[in-house]
C-alpha cells in the first residue's frame, strides 16, 4: 500500500478488541514514525507504553484528578495506550511550539503505521493531560507535557471505523495574497 493509501484508508477505531501488537512489532512502528521532520535533531518526544495494571494506575490518576472515588474505566477501553508526550530540550533555534509540532507529528505517523498494520487505533486527549495528577502517574519531568493517548487494539470483525468527513482540499489550500488583493482589502 502507498503513503497516500494508507492516509487515505486511516479511520478512528473508538471501539477495539483485546489483542494488541506486541512491544517487538511496536519497536519497529515507533523507529518508523521517529523520522518525522525534526529541526535540529532534538527528539523533543517520548512514548509511554501502557499494558494491563498501567491502565487501571492511569484509571486511579483520572479519578484523583477528577476528585472522583472510583477509578476511571476510560483506560481500560483498549489494551494498549501509548501516551504522547512532548519532551521540551533548551535551543536557540527551536520554538516550543515547534518541538510540541515534532512530538504530535510522531504520534499522528505512528497512528498511520498501526492503523495501515490492521491495528484499530484512536487519539484521546482532554482536559486530563495537563493534571497533575496524570503528569505523576506518568512520570512527566518539568520540561515534559502529555499530548493524550493511543488507543490500540485490534479491529472489530464486522465494525465499520468512525466516520470521517471529506476534507475540502480546494478551501484548505490557498495561495499568498497579491499586491493587489492585499490593497483591496
Amino acid at each position: 500500500m502507498s503513503a497516500l493509501d494508507a492516509v487515505r484508508a486511516r479511520h478512528s477505531w473508538s471501539k477495539v478488541t483485546d489483542v494488541a501488537p506486541t512491544r517487538e512489532e511496536l519497536l519497529t512502528l515507533v523507529a518508523a514514525a521517529g523520522r518525522v521532520a525534526d529541526h535540529s535533531s532534538l527528539r523533543p518526544w517520548r512514548l509511554i507504553e501502557l499494558r494491563g495494571e498501567d491502565r487501571v494506575a492511569l484509571g486511579k490518576a483520572m479519578a484523583k484528578a477528577q476528585g472522583d472515588k472510583e477509578p476511571s474505566s476510560k483506560p481500560l477501553r483498549a489494551p494498549l495506550l501509548i501516551a504522547v508526550v512532548a519532551s521540551f530540550r533548551k535551543s536557540d533555534k527551536v520554538p516550543r511550539w515547534e518541538q510540541e509540532a515534532v512530538a504530535s507529528g510522531v504520534a499522528h505517523t505512528l497512528s498511520l503505521l498501526l492503523d495501515e498494520s490492521g491495528w484499530g487505533v484512536i487519539w484521546r486527549t482532554g482536559h486530563y493531560t495537563r493534571s497533575k495528577a496524570i503528569a505523576k502517574a506518568h512520570g512527566l519531568q518539568k520540561n515534559e507535557e502529555l499530548l493524550g493517548w493511543l488507543y490500540v487494539g485490534g479491529k472489530p470483525v464486522g465494525k465499520k471505523p468512525g466516520r470521517r468527513k471529506s476534507v475540502d482540499a480546494r478551501a484548505m489550500l490557498t495561495r499568498m495574497p497579491t499586491k493587489a488583493q492585499k490593497k483591496a482589502k
